[in-house]
């Protein structure tokens, strides 16, 4: 799985001028699911990005995870995630798991996150075309990738 995890003020989701998904202060997370993700990568990264320190305490030091400030997530289907550009100028997709592996994985997520938080993730829809608006609070964007735990 690989994540672009953006800490965020507000972000929202729309789909058909309609939203989907809406949260305050969090965390924007695009996540893109490989054929080689299994339930331990979905572990691992949910855990990660609920206690991940990079929001700021009282002395404006990296130091607050999203469980002590009790934000949001929403979370947005995003296979492009692993586009495959070496070669020529049309990225390939090929390594982005079929719909059939995705969505329960995905889904899976939105379950252990809620877990996590004890409360509901918001989220996009799996497959539509979805607008996405932010404001990125910092800004601050990092990028995980389950097969790479750097």
């Amino acid at each position: 799985m690989r994540a672009v995890i953006q800490r965020v003020t507000e972000a929202s989701c729309r789909v058909d001028n309609k939203i989907s998904g809406q949260i305050n202060s969090g965390l924007l997370v695009l996540l893109g699911i490989e054929d080689a993700d299994e339930q331990d990568d979905l572990i691992w990264l949910a855990a990660k990005l609920v206690n991940l320190r990079i929001f700021s305490d009282e002395q404006g030091l990296m130091n607050k995870s999203l469980l002590d400030l009790q934000g949001d997530i929403l979370l947005i289907s995003q296979f492009t995630l692993f586009a495959a550009t070496k070669k020529g100028n049309r990225p390939g997709f090929t390594r982005a798991a079929r719909p059939e592996k995705a969505v329960p994985l995905y889904e899976e997520m939105i379950n252990q996150l809620t877990i996590l938080l004890g409360k509901p993730v918001q989220t996009g829809i799996f497959g539509a075309d979805m607008k996405i608006s932010l404001i990125n609070d910092g800004p601050v964007t990092i990028t995980i990738d389950t097969k790479n735990k750097e």
